[in-house]
């Protein structure tokens, strides 16, 4: 069973953070969610959900929403140091930030480290685990494409939510789907969330 960071930021694209989180649920994995307090805007732009501001009252929503227990989704506020994945003796198995700002990303690229998004992506790096992150913007700037080929060296998995047609989506979801179909394969969790290419 692996354990995930899952992270929100405030960009657009909550919608792939979402069925990330519902995947990952379904697949048995431990979730360690972070969320922004833009995040928590995003929600209600993008989708129409409330969310608390407090950790513990989101993680009660959530648990409810998916049919799950404390132990398999725990939900953290930007300064809860005490975080399991805001040291390398616990860090998981991976982290995907979905989607990502720019200035999350440039924070991470630059080690800033102030935040537990920060951190824990920082963690992530320096004990050579699988980190993703889904840069949420068009176009890239010279800044944005440095900071991804920095982290791109250090091993980091640079995975924009550009799906792909050829398997002829008929629904926003399907689209969000072929996203998260690519985040899951890099974490190495199973799913059937698409044909894969080359099957009948």
């Amino acid at each position: 069973m692996k354990t995930i960071t899952l992270a929100f930021t405030g960009a657009s694209g909550l919608p792939y953070g979402l069925r990330t989180l519902e995947c990952l649920l379904s697949a048995g994995c431990n979730v360690r969610l972070v969320y922004t307090q833009v995040a928590q805007i995003v929600a209600k732009q993008e989708l129409n959900l409330t969310w608390p501001s407090r950790a513990a009252d989101l993680a009660e929503l959530l648990r409810a929403q998916y049919g799950v227990t404390a132990e398999q989704l725990q939900v953290y506020g930007q300064q809860e140091w005490f975080a399991p994945m805001a040291s390398g003796s616990n860090p998981g198995d991976g982290m995907v930030v979905v989607p990502c700002t720019m200035g999350a990303l440039s924070a991470i690229a630059n080690g800033a480290s102030d935040n537990l998004l920060e951190r824990a992506a920082d963690v992530m790096i320096k004990e050579r685990k699988t980190l993703i992150i889904v840069p949420r913007e068009t176009p890239f700037s010279a800044i944005h494409l440095e900071h991804m080929l920095k982290l791109s060296r250090l091993g980091v998995v640079i995975l924009p939510p550009n799906p792909g047609f050829y398997h002829h989506p008929q629904s926003i979801e399907d689209l969000v789907d072929f996203v998260v179909a690519r985040i899951l394969d890099q974490l190495a969790v199973p799913h059937q969330l698409m044909q894969r290419w080359g099957e009948a």
